[in-house]
């Protein structure tokens, strides 16, 4: 079934309806955790008994709590329901913006930071797109809510700075709470309500699978990865405010640098994406961008002392971060086999929030001690790191996972089921769990004759 539409193509409408209410639900969680990110250091220097390590946590803290409570969440809500845990996820980071609103110390702030992290149903949405998704075009579903995020993080950094200029800090966090309760009302009244909930290995974590996970060193190599990533983007923002700041440019006008740098970013990173993805050239493009990301970091610290060679440092940075950023889940799925694609995700997803809090952390320490530039060559050596880490990367298999609706089978006919399967040109892995009734499917997408698979879907 095709609709006219290249985002949501085949996509039957209550998958469209879910697609975009769980987007527009993540992106106002992404918003609320993000609009302090360009803003803050700025507003906690006039903070008492703050310091520059302080600062630092109460930018990275919730990354901890929602590292530490995201996957119990989603476990919760196979139990209860995804709707209850969605609302209770969502009072939860509320309750945490308007504590972080109403505080006039550092450590208030920390603690309300730290329970809008507490607020983690980023697991819990997936889930619930998993439940109002074929299995067919569940991958779509999760495309479309992945570029809401990247989106929302992007508006973020331009709206922080205008929203600051109007109604400072403390109204951004109650702004947030506000925006909290208003994806109460999604979840109440636009998000559909599947028909029933059950447990979805490709997109939530199964405990058995944790050590396979976690012994595979090209997985762990990419949850190093987007540690790294996100250390070094926390990090930098601990400095980058103060450097625009002590060049001349008022915090007002800050996002007259960020606008066009994010809008040029996201397109400079399009071409590298197609030869990554379309020309098969994902291993030099990867460890390029975070040669760059290293390079961009190095510039920061050279050319602090100019507004041109900062802005274009950033450009550099954020081309980079956006192409990783995008790249990396990419080869979470290509590197992971299909029946533990979840939970290598949701051990991927925890390693981006340990990296946001590990960033507050390192990145306020080195200010304290180095400054700003300090916090450039953290996060420069950030990247060198990185860099030596995925230099050894294998190139990966450019599989794509598909699932197939399979029904009830009998064990007896797994195998057989598997087999055929497996004799489909551009299959190269079929694994059929039959408590699921679902065959997960590694398949090259260029080759594989999709009506020879579907031919093979029972759907109910």
């Amino acid at each position: 079934m095709t609709n006219g539409r290249a985002g949501d193509a085949g996509l039957n409408a209550i998958e469209r309806r879910a697609a975009y209410s769980l987007s527009g639900l993540f992106s106002l969680r992404m918003l609320g955790l993000f609009l302090i990110l360009p803003v803050f250091a700025l507003y906690a220097e006039g903070l008492p008994e703050v310091t520059p390590l302080l600062v630092g946590l109460a930018i990275g803290i919730y990354g901890l709590t929602q590292a530490v409570l995201q996957i119990p969440f989603g476990m919760l809500s196979d139990r209860i329901g995804r709707k209850p845990v969605l609302i209770g996820g969502l009072l939860i980071f509320a309750l945490g913006s308007a504590v972080a609103a109403s505080s006039e110390t550092i450590y208030g702030i920390i603690f309300g930071r730290a329970l809008q992290g507490s607020g983690a149903i980023a697991a819990v949405i997936m889930a619930m797109a998993a439940d109002l998704s074929r299995e067919q075009r569940r991958l779509r579903m999760m495309a479309i809510i992945g570029i809401s995020i990247g989106v929302a993080f992007a508006v973020a950094l331009i709206l922080g700075p205008i929203l600051n200029s109007w109604i400072g800090v403390p109204g951004i966090f109650w702004l947030t709470a506000a925006l909290a309760l208003g994806g109460i009302g999604i979840v109440v009244f636009v998000v559909p309500t599947p028909k029933q909930s059950h447990f979805h290995r490709d997109a939530e974590a199964v405990p058995g699978q944790f050590g396979k996970v976690l012994s595979d060193p090209e997985l762990l190599r990419l949850d190093f990865g987007i540690l790294t990533l996100h250390m070094a983007l926390t990090a930098m923002f601990l400095a980058y405010p103060l450097a625009l700041r002590d060049l001349g440019l008022v915090s007002d006008a800050h996002w007259q640098v960020y606008l066009p740098v994010m809008l040029l970013s996201m397109a400079a990173m399009v071409p590298f994406v197609i030869i990554a993805e379309g020309r098969r050239r994902m291993r030099p493009v990867f460890v390029g961008a975070i040669a760059a990301l290293g390079l961009a970091a190095l510039a920061l610290y050279g050319f602090s002392h100019t507004l041109v060679g900062m802005v274009a440092a950033l450009f550099v940075f954020f081309t980079a971060f956006n192409l990783l950023e995008a790249t990396l889940p990419s080869l979470i799925a290509k590197v992971a086999p299909g029946e533990r694609k979840g939970t290598a995700m949701g051990v991927y997803s925890s390693s981006q929030f340990i990296g946001a809090f590990l960033g507050g952390a390192l990145g306020g320490w080195f200010h304290t001690s180095y400054g700003n530039q300090g916090v450039f060559l953290l996060c420069a050596g950030m990247a060198l790191v990185w860099l030596l880490s995925a230099w050894g990367m294998s190139n990966p298999s450019y599989l794509s996972n598909y699932l197939l609706p399979v029904g009830k089978l009998d064990e007896a006919d797994v195998g057989s089921l598997a087999a055929k399967l497996m004799a489909i040109d551009g299959v190269a892995d079929a694994v059929i769990i039959a408590e699921d009734r679902v065959a997960y499917l590694k398949v090259d997408l260029m080759v594989v004759d999709r009506e020879a698979l579907d031919g093979y879907a029972v759907q109910g």
